[in-house]
């Protein structure tokens, strides 16, 4: 009997992690929820599939896996979103299947946490405390100078962040937390660090055997604070492989995964360089495939897929040894925003360059492929532009990744 592989995806991705399992022989069953059953997933390459009710909680996840365990024995549980990497870890738990454990991943998913443990292990952080105790955050805010951010600790890309210029602002946010009288919403869910102007760098990892056996370091053109914030186009480019800041990036990453104790499978890391004083600072880090098509930019410029490769990592056995494919270094980038139309028309833009046209309801963008570093930046300004005028839609700021 082939082996079987239940996969959690609680929002429309993965598509290639999914294939890659089908074209290794494995059955695939997809849990996902309602609302997303008509999406495009590669119904060729799935053998099954559970529904969720769209506001199912992680506990609604791990039954759905379980009961499909009566009628074909589970070898694997993977969770594709951020959201799912611990739902898959407490079905993993449940069934007794081996993987990582919930109290091992919220280290990637906590940003207290996750601070604590590269600031313990000289991965340097931007100042920051916890939101425990009030004499603690008044000396924080006394010792450590404006601006600060209050963070959540559990949400994604940059919702629900609020950048304060005077301490009476961030008791501010402090007490209008604690009024919503609502856990999700209490103060210590938040912690509260000082902010530092720069560019943000990601590194995307391949891990193998607790060594980056492949990395993509991109750099953002806007940072997600501000598109987040204030709208516009987001845009990501391949750092040159010369350059100063991606071989110091590269250590940089390596070391904090070690530090994370990384075995095996794929991670996104953020970090900050000071305008200032250009040091690096670790803004977060994810084991799982990071979003606005990282993984098709990757796969344009050098050649592996995030996802594939992940999946290969996972189904990988004494038999089936993981390889990564050969890589090339070529230069890619990506331009992406929300749209004021359904289905936007790109058919206008027509530079050679273009070598992804993405398609997805409201939004609009591409993926510019070259031999030549300074052609991928030429065309992301020129193209922020004219999505800008075409296109661009600017939608009111939201609090959480899911209101």
């Amino acid at each position: 009997m082939a082996k079987h592989i239940v996969i959690i995806a609680s929002d429309f991705k993965g598509v290639e992690f999914i294939e890659e399992c089908h074209y290794a022989g494995w059955h695939v069953t997809l849990v996902t929820r309602r609302k997303l059953f008509d999406s495009p997933w590669p119904w060729t390459a799935i053998n099954d599939t559970k529904m969720v009710d769209d506001e199912a909680l992680p506990v609604d996840y791990v039954r759905a896996a379980t009961n499909v365990c009566g009628e074909h024995a589970v070898d694997k549980v993977v969770g594709l979103d951020e959201f799912d990497v611990i739902t898959a870890a407490m079905t993993r738990e449940h069934l007794q299947i081996p993987g990582l454990r919930s109290s091992y991943l919220r280290r990637f998913r906590d940003k207290l946490s996750m601070r604590n443990l590269a600031a313990n292990s000289g991965i340097p952080c931007p100042e920051y405390i916890g939101v425990f105790n009030s004499s603690e955050i008044a000396d924080f805010l006394e010792k450590v100078p404006a601006p600060w951010i209050v963070k959540p600790r559990h949400e994604v890309s940059a919702f629900g962040i609020r950048k304060c210029t005077t301490s009476g602002e961030v008791w501010d946010v402090l007490n209008e937390l604690d009024a919503r009288n609502t856990w999700r919403d209490h103060p210590s869910q938040f912690l509260i660090e000082r902010f530092v102007e720069g560019r943000v760098y990601h590194v995307d990892s391949v891990v193998d055997k607790g060594k980056v056996v492949a990395a993509g370091v991109s750099q953002y053109g806007t940072t997600p604070f501000n598109v987040s914030h204030h709208g516009g186009v987001f845009t990501s480019f391949i750092v040159p492989y010369r350059a100063k800041e991606r071989k110091e990036l590269e250590t940089l990453n390596r070391a904090l995964l070690m530090a994370f104790e990384y075995e095996r499978g794929v991670s996104h890391a953020e970090f900050l360089q000071s305008s200032e004083t250009g040091e690096f600072f670790l803004l977060e880090v994810a084991c799982r495939v990071g979003g606005a098509y990282i993984a098709n930019v990757l796969e344009i410029a050098c050649n592996f897929n995030l996802w594939r490769e992940w999946a290969k990592l996972e189904i990988a056995d004494a038999d089936h040894p993981y390889k990564l494919p050969k890589q090339r270094r070529d230069f890619a980038g990506v331009a992406l925003a929300l749209a004021n139309t359904e289905w936007p028309d790109t058919s206008h833009y027509t530079d050679e360059e273009i070598a992804y046209r993405i398609t997805k309801e409201r939004h609009v963008g591409m993926i510019f492929h070259s031999t030549k570093a300074k052609r991928i930046e030429e065309l992301l300004e020129q193209y922020s532009q004219r999505i800008g005028e075409d296109f661009l839609e600017i939608a009111p700021v939201k609090e959480r990744h899911d209101d």
